[in-house]
């Protein structure tokens, strides 16, 4: 497939001041030649410079008058050849160019296929070419600071430091089949099971990145509970800073679970306003609760909101297994009409003045990001691909230190040091998966 030459739309669809037409291949140019009329011949034309230019269909008509941007090989983002076109961004003239193209000799590209060229053509490691996404996906300031630390090869650099921790102790460990007469001396065995521990702490430590990762890419889910009429939707709508949940004094107004996305100190949070919790008659309301309890279980984060104007010992509380009550906040709201005895362990505010938002912001962020925005040693927090290539490292590691330590023989410390470093291979995209890379460049939008 790296001899066709693509083409795609590497903009939004839709009406806007521009639209950008991408393609790369080995014709590039010569496609560029036959649909572009410019002051001089294309192949004349100075690389990553602007070039007024008009696009020219099969039948001689001027579709659009643009700019023109060549990128010579290698020196492009695919390193091939590319060109991009940027147009007038209308529909129907965006759809008209990129037939041209087509019909010109590109074929249409197909989801992610620009970043998987540069991926195959070496113009980044795997983990650069999944940075990508996560770039334009990023919702909040440190999802897009991970992301930037990724595509500049973080990770990569991560676990290429780890090969070269390794490389050298299986090295050794072959040394020793290769001359069976010669036994492992306790020294050299201790020497090399302190190479394996280093490596085994750094690889935890990247492992234990991953729930971060997953955070900063698609948000902690953060449910909204209590009683009817306790101030859940006027949180919503408070934290958000507009009317989205319909606020109303008759109780089980809300009836079924709204998410809004919003970021607190930069992390973002998908919030999640449910039906209040109370026994109900009404089928529909029930329907929702049984929602709220659902969204109780996968919650990363649970803010119980409860009205402190009222006594504590008339609050039905909601029952929180143990393995959340770390993720759970109390929210004393209705302070403003003084705090009735009973609460306590809360924070105090009220969503009508608009008091205590600032010390809940704190302690969302306090709770969902415990070591801190982003580990110190380690700037960026690796996906879920990642976690499972790094788990299958520590596995064999320490597979092989056990043998090691057991004076087990050699061949079975060096076959576990191998699959360990198969398992850093892939999370580079230094051995060859095409499922993998499926699966990966499958997630892009076209034309990226």
């Amino acid at each position: 497939m790296l001899n066709d030459t693509i083409a795609a739309l590497s903009t939004a669809i839709g009406e806007a001041a521009i639209s950008v037409l991408r393609v790369s291949g080995p014709q590039a140019l010569q496609i560029a030649g036959k649909v572009f009329q410019t002051k001089h011949p294309v192949s004349e034309l100075a690389a990553r410079v602007a070039h007024r230019a008009k696009v020219i269909d099969a039948d001689g008509f001027v579709l659009d008058d643009g700019l023109l941007l060549l990128f010579r090989s290698p020196a492009s983002y695919t390193s091939e050849d590319v060109f991009e076109f940027h147009a007038h961004g209308g529909l129907l003239v965006t759809q008209k160019i990129l037939e041209t193209l087509l019909r010109a000799g590109a074929r249409a590209a197909e989801p992610g296929e620009f970043t998987q060229r540069a991926f195959l053509n070496g113009k980044m490691d795997l983990t650069q070419a999944e940075a990508v996404m996560d770039l334009i996906h990023a919702q909040s300031t440190l999802a897009l600071r991970a992301a930037h630390e990724q595509l500049g090869g973080a990770i990569g650099r991560e676990a290429n430091a780890l090969r070269e921790e390794l490389l050298p102790v299986l090295a050794h460990v072959e040394a020793y089949i290769d001359f069976p007469e010669e036994d492992i001396s306790p020294d050299t065995g201790a020497a090399l099971t302190a190479k394996m521990d280093a490596v085994l702490d750094r690889a935890r430590r990247l492992i234990a990145t991953s729930e971060q990762g997953r955070i900063l890419r698609h948000g902690a889910r953060t449910v909204i509970c209590g009683e009817p009429n306790v101030g859940k939707s006027s949180l919503l709508n408070l934290l958000l800073g507009f009317e989205r949940a319909i606020v109303s004094p008759t109780a089980g107004t809300t009836r079924d679970t709204i998410e809004e996305i919003i970021q607190v100190h930069g992390i973002p949070l998908r919030l999640v306003d449910t039906a209040g919790l109370r026994d109900s008659l009404d089928d529909i309301e029930r329907i929702g609760i049984q929602r709220t309890q659902r969204e109780l279980e996968r919650a990363d984060l649970i803010l119980e909101i409860v009205d402190a104007s009222l006594p504590a010992s008339g609050a039905a509380r909601i029952a929180l297994p143990p393995e959340v009550r770390s993720r759970h906040l109390l929210l004393l709201n209705k302070a403003d009409l003084g705090i009735a005895p009973g609460w306590e362990n809360g924070i105090p505010m009220s969503c009508t003045c608009g008091t205590g938002v600032e010390a809940l912001l704190d302690a969302i962020r306090d709770i969902v990001m415990r070591a801190g925005p982003l580990m110190a040693d380690h700037p960026v927090a690796i996906n879920t691909r990642h976690k499972s290539c790094f788990e299958r490292l520590v596995h064999h590691v320490e597979a092989g230190r056990a043998a090691l330590l057991a004076s087990a023989a050699p061949e079975y410390v060096a076959l576990d040091l191998r699959e360990a470093l198969q398992a850093l291979g892939e999370v580079v995209g230094q051995i060859d998966t095409e499922q993998i890379l499926d699966v990966i460049f499958s997630s892009f939008c076209i034309g990226k």
